[in-house]
């Protein structure tokens, strides 16, 4: 169930001034008909940071609640997350019959990937979600920022875990993915009700030319969480085997630069530094020696580990990629 769609037409009003000198325009009148904006109404205005004039026509309005009603079938965990993600405050999954076991436990094991989300009702046929979130309370650049800090720490101890066959900590980076993704959710969300609902961005404090590239900086940070995890999975893979000392310097040398690019990128974005930005593009031509020089090194190890290794290698490069992506979106700030 998707929400209606409303034809937007740019309108042209000439201003006018009255006698004693206030100055007004017409409103529209499909649009004070399609909202009830008649002689009495009272509308909420207010300026958007580059100028704009935004006009409330549900000013002191219960805000209206968005409701979903899905019915199970083989990709409901995945239509679950789309209606999170498109802003429905409520999703009803609702069976013909009896709602069986198996589409229980997908609701349940759905709803544990999304933040705010809770089943608040559960019948026979039916499970009735509600996101019980304010989005005027979660900023997207601390999500962000939140997001960040547990990929920076993945991708710390990703190498260190590899280096000394440690497989708990290994495993403690898979774990962290899950947390990853849920703010990931949360960002997109958000992210989507402020460009429906443009009063939000000031509250907020993003601008909603500003939400694209917020969404492909979250992402492309989740997707660095997914190369640490991807690494991670190796280690198990490796077993007991110990990496020869010389690789073991390389690979953590190479591993170093990813790591600060990773970090000077994500920090360039969020403060708008294009020479951090362009000091991550620079890095290339060294980065891509180091990478050069692993597979040299790991030549010298047992056949059986070199894939392994070099699939380490390439998870490092793309990591650098994605940090030259998040650069490549890097904006002055405008005050």
């Amino acid at each position: 169930m998707a929400m209606p769609l409303v034809m937007y037409v740019s309108v042209i009003r000439k201003v006018q001034r009255t006698p004693g000198g206030t100055v007004f325009v017409c409103l529209p009148k499909i649009w004070a008909e399609r909202y009830g904006v008649d002689r009495g109404s009272v509308l909420a205005f207010s300026e958007t940071e580059d100028g704009k004039l935004l006009i409330d026509p549900k000013y002191g309005v219960e805000p209206s609640i968005h409701t979903a009603t899905l019915v199970p079938g083989p990709f409901l965990g995945r239509e679950i997350i789309g209606d999170y993600l498109l802003g429905f405050d409520i999703i009803r999954v609702e069976a013909k019959d009896c709602a069986r076991f198996e589409v229980r436990d997908t609701v349940k094991k759905t709803v544990r990937h999304l933040i705010g989300l809770e089943i608040i009702e559960e019948g026979y046929s039916s499970i009735v979600l509600q996101c019980l979130l304010e989005p005027s309370g979660f900023s997207p650049e601390k999500i962000l920022r939140r997001e960040y800090a547990i990929v920076a720490g993945m991708h710390h101890d990703v190498v260190k875990a590899l280096v000394d066959a440690d497989f708990r900590l290994a495993k403690s980076i898979i774990d962290r993915d899950d947390e990853v993704n849920r703010l990931y959710f949360l960002l997109v969300r958000i992210l989507r009700t402020i460009v429906q609902n443009p009063s939000l961005s000031h509250k907020l404090g993003v601008r909603q030319i500003e939400c694209l590239d917020f969404r492909l900086a979250a992402s492309l940070v989740e997707a660095i969480g997914d190369e640490c995890v991807h690494m991670a999975g190796k280690i198990d893979e490796l077993g007991e085997a110990k990496l020869a000392e010389a690789l073991q310097k390389v690979l953590l040398s190479f591993h170093a630069d990813c790591f600060e690019a990773h970090e000077k990128a994500v920090n360039a974005f969020l403060a708008g530094d294009m020479r951090s930005a362009e000091d991550v593009r620079n890095m290339r031509d060294k980065n891509e020696q180091a990478s050069t020089e692993i597979e040299k090194v790991a030549r010298a190890q047992p056949l059986d580990l070199l894939p392994h290794i070099l699939s380490v290698t390439s998870s490092l490069r793309q990591i650098y990629e994605h940090s030259v992506d998040i650069a490549d979106l890097v904006m002055p700030r405008k005050e």
